[in-house]
């Protein structure tokens, strides 16, 4: 098992678990925002996405002006850290490899939860 890491130099590793849509609640939102307000900090910062979550990595997306956009904001977390989502999730939504941002991809329970075992932190929303 792998113990938080302590040294200095050493970056904090955190996971962060969202499951709701991209627009409708807030959580993806706050949970975004928190991914880059943590990678700015120089925290090593993963992603996954569950559920109605990955969604949120859909390519493309149009919101009127002055609305945040999720997908930007998971490129912003993108070049720093890593985005993953759950692929029986994405199966079961018809999302496809091909519908995702660049840089996000397929994922699986299992990686899921060896990050989990990884992570000096983990936050779910």
């Amino acid at each position: 098992m792998n113990t938080p890491s302590t040294g200095a130099g050493d970056s904090m590793h955190i996971l962060i678990v969202l499951n709701d849509p991209p627009y409708g609640t807030e959580r993806s939102y706050n949970g975004l925002r928190l991914a880059k307000a943590l990678g700015r900090e120089e925290a090593r910062v993963t992603l996954f996405l569950l559920a109605d979550a990955v969604v949120c990595a859909n390519r493309g997306q149009k919101v009127p002006q002055g609305f945040y956009n999720v997908e930007l904001m998971l490129n912003s977390v993108i070049r720093k850290g890593e985005v993953l989502l759950c692929g029986s999730c994405m199966d079961a939504r018809g999302v496809g490899d091909d519908d995702l941002v660049a840089g996000a991809r397929r994922s699986s329970m299992k990686e899921l939860g060896e990050k989990t075992l990884m992570a000096d932190k983990v936050l779910v929303f």
